[in-house]
């Protein structure tokens, strides 16, 4: 198959679902885990779970790098912004996420001087622009935006562009894995593999989660035919007891990974010993900094950051959301006090955000259904 259309075709999704209900035990219940936020957003786009089996469960994992992002972290790159002839810049994902004082955009509408970019090399052209301001990038993503960020700032260095910095919260995604299989509370069947960040990373680095956790894992595609295809492959793994990296989503993915993409990364990057995940604490080499040869360009070391820890508001669930602890309706604040006009947490904000999802795909078509059955 070559275009969209293909991968939205009923009859080959009806296929599919058939061949799904095939391979399911009845009398088992599976627990499948989507990393990544596309996923999660293709799942209630086109109504996926409604056409699954009963006992195959979706749990919505820590895929989205927005929601990832504790407050804290949202808090110092205001506190950037707020310094004299600062231009910061960031992604439209990142300008309602709230802070203590307030989200991005609420900032901007202070008076603070934050603007949305499309790309790294947009803040970059900015500086360009207005060499008398310090224009700073709230970098943020997995290894999916890394490689941009990386490119921008070795022009940066290559051109000699001294008012530009990147405040850096790119984080890795197998770290965030671990932390989730190492989780008490949390039981998983196996993966559909996130198609974005395997797209620079490649299929190789999931093999010790077959090879150790003894877990299938599917990198998928994010078009309705690529989510149930991968549901087939992990279902006949569980049927005759494998656990393998299999690659759906060979269009896109290689299994290597993008090289020119990780040498951008690798030049750039280093790990960090430490950083904090929303509702996951500290994990252990899990985000990225600025290496020392790239030291002229970290905005952390350009300005003061407080580095403040803060927690999210007590009756916001979020940390258990992410975990897939929770259902994003299963939190106490949803659909009431968190919406999207109005966010509590990054979940309900960012376009992967699986509160975000749930809230627009199927809680609101269920309150319509519910508004039409009582009228009627």
């Amino acid at each position: 198959m070559k275009f969209v259309d293909e991968f939205r075709d009923p009859e080959i999704i009806a296929k599919a679902t058939e061949e799904i209900r095939r391979l399911t035990d009845p009398s088992r219940h599976y627990r499948f885990m989507e990393v990544c936020g596309g996923h999660t957003h293709a799942i209630y786009r086109f109504g996926l779970k409604d056409i699954l089996p009963p006992n195959i469960e979706l749990i919505h994992g820590p895929g989205c790098p927005v929601c990832v992002l504790p407050m804290g972290r949202i808090d110092d790159g205001l506190s950037i912004a707020k310094q004299e002839n600062v231009t910061f810049t960031a992604f439209g994902d990142m300008m309602r996420v709230p802070g203590r004082e307030g989200s991005p955009l609420e900032h901007k509408a202070r008076g603070i001087d934050v603007r949305i970019v499309y790309s790294p090399a947009d803040a970059l052209k900015l500086a360009q622009r207005n060499p008398e301001k310090q224009v700073v990038f709230f970098a943020i993503g997995f290894e999916t935006t890394a490689p941009s960020t990386a490119l921008t700032l070795m022009r940066a260095k290559a051109q000699g562009i001294r008012n530009f910095s990147v405040f850096c919260n790119h984080v890795t995604i197998l770290p965030g894995i671990r932390a989730i299989l190492d989780s008490p509370d949390m039981r998983i069947d196996a993966f559909i593999g996130p198609g974005h960040v395997s797209a620079v990373i490649g299929c190789r680095p999931y093999e010790w989660i077959a090879r150790n956790e003894r877990k299938p894992i599917v990198v998928s595609g994010f078009e309705p035919v690529d989510v149930l295809q991968s549901i087939v492959m992990l279902l006949q793994q569980l049927r005759t007891g494998e656990a393998k990296v299999e690659n759906q989503y060979k269009r896109v993915v290689p299994w290597e990974g993008n090289r020119a993409a990780l040498k951008a990364i690798a030049e750039v990057f280093e790990l960090r010993p430490y950083f904090e995940w929303r509702g996951m604490g500290f994990i252990s080499q899990s985000a990225l900094r600025l290496r020392e040869s790239y030291a002229e360009w970290d905005a952390e070391r350009r300005f003061s950051v407080p580095g403040v820890r803060v927690t999210d508001p007590k009756a916001a669930q979020c940390g258990e959301v992410l975990k897939g602890v929770l259902k994003p309706v299963q939190c106490k604040l949803f659909g009431k006090e968190c919406t999207p006009e109005r966010p509590v947490g990054a979940l309900m904000v960012s376009s992967e955000g699986s509160c975000a999802a749930y809230y627009n795909y199927a809680y609101r078509k269920a309150e319509a259904l519910t508004k039409v059955a009582v009228s009627v």
